[in-house]
């Protein structure tokens, strides 16, 4: 998952409030895929075209909609680790080249996983899996860290005070440019080549008996611009703590207005127009690419978020552990929480359950994970600088 500093649980040189994020986005997720394992009642849909999940149950809707704000706060914080990761490793003389090389490992590394253990998770999805390869959440994540690693390593060290600027610019480029080369709704099902569903069209290529030779819901260009973004904040983090959470503040505030004004006007930024009039239509928006709306909306929430959690004194932060302790050990969590939710589904709901009957498997999973977790990342602040541990 995003981007790890590499440092013990609870260190006190970290900032809490990034990683305590990071640890309520993985709960909500672990949220989002009980829903799947444990319930049943994953909803399908939120792509650019095809059939559009629409919702009577208000449970229902909230439940999903909550876990929007995980994968690009996933995505906004690699890119705020990364900077953070950047600054301190350049300020203790590491050359350009051996930041770059970091990173580079570790986006490989977030990839192969993908590929080689978690879509053998997916395939234990209740009523079958069928898709041969499945391009997801770590696969993007993992491309966006060498794509951003190469940006870094390029122009750090060459643009000075014109750096935040320029990777202001770069979001702006790719939030509004990857939007405009999503194909209108009326064009779903038509053939989309490995590149385009690699790069910025979520979609599918199948066989000629109609099996899924692959699918992907995370093309890579759209979600770097949550990526570019975080890395601007990274650095102002660095910079100056306080001013830093205070623009996060004003910013998750002007994104949310920004967000209700292009969901009103119904046009641009929607990729395809509201289902209906209901409020649940107002929230119900494209993720599959994540359309201008979507990411106005969650990184507005996540934006606020992260500035009341910088806000927090240290009775809140203490009780705000857990979150430290799931949101320091991230890819540990998330290949666990995978299995973890599939065997609880397999053996406690084989015919699945309502959306209330769901939420204590979920609490349940959790209380698993989290003395799994404390021990993980104890165990890795343990391991010597250059431990390939230190890398997960």
């Amino acid at each position: 998952m995003p981007a790890n500093s590499n440092s013990q649980v609870g260190n006190p040189s970290r900032l809490f409030a990034p990683d305590a994020l990071r640890g309520l986005l993985m709960a909500l997720m672990a949220l989002d895929h009980a829903s799947l394992f444990v319930a049943h009642k994953h909803p399908q849909g939120e792509m650019w075209g095809g059939a559009f999940p629409a919702y009577s149950d208000t449970l229902a809707f909230l439940t999903r909609w909550v876990t929007h704000l995980c994968a690009p706060g996933f995505f906004f914080l690699m890119g705020v680790g990364m900077a953070l990761l950047a600054h301190s490793y350049h300020q203790r003389g590491w050359s350009r080249w051996a930041i770059t090389r970091h990173f580079l490992i570790r986006g490989a590394m977030l990839i192969a996983l993908k590929l080689l253990v978690v879509n053998r998770a997916w395939e234990l999805t209740p009523g079958g899996w069928g898709i041969q390869l499945y391009i997801g959440v770590l696969f993007a994540l993992g491309a966006c860290m060498i794509l951003g690693s190469l940006l870094l390593g390029t122009l750090y060290p060459l643009l000075g005070v014109w750096l935040k600027p320029t990777f202001l610019l770069l979001t702006l480029v790719l939030m509004i440019g990857t939007e405009l080369l999503v194909p209108g709704p009326s064009q779903w099902g038509a053939r989309l080549g490995l590149l385009r569903l690699l790069l910025w069209v979520p979609g599918g290529i199948f066989g000629a008996q109609g099996q899924t030779v692959l699918w992907s819901y995370y093309p890579v260009l759209p979600w770097l611009k949550l990526v570019t973004f975080g890395m601007v904040l990274g650095f102002w983090l660095a910079k100056n703590r306080e001013n830093a959470l205070s623009r996060a503040w004003k910013l998750g505030l002007a994104f949310l207005a920004a967000f209700v004004v292009l969901r009103c006007l119904n046009g641009f930024g929607n990729i395809r127009p509201r289902m209906g009039s209901t409020w649940i239509d107002f929230l119900n928006v494209v993720k599959y690419p994540p359309s201008i709306v979507f990411t106005l909306m969650t990184m507005g929430i996540n934006l606020l978020l992260l500035a009341l959690l910088g806000r927090a004194r240290e009775r809140a932060q203490k009780w705000l552990r857990p979150l430290l302790v799931f949101g320091q050990t991230p890819l540990f969590f998330y290949v666990l929480h995978l299995f973890l939710y599939a065997a609880l589904g397999k053996l406690l709901t084989p015919r699945g359950t309502s959306i209330p009957a769901m939420y204590p498997y979920w609490l349940l999973g959790l209380a698993v994970l989290y003395p799994l977790c404390l021990w993980y990342g104890q165990f890795k602040a343990r391991q010597p600088s250059g431990s390939i541990w230190r890398l997960f």
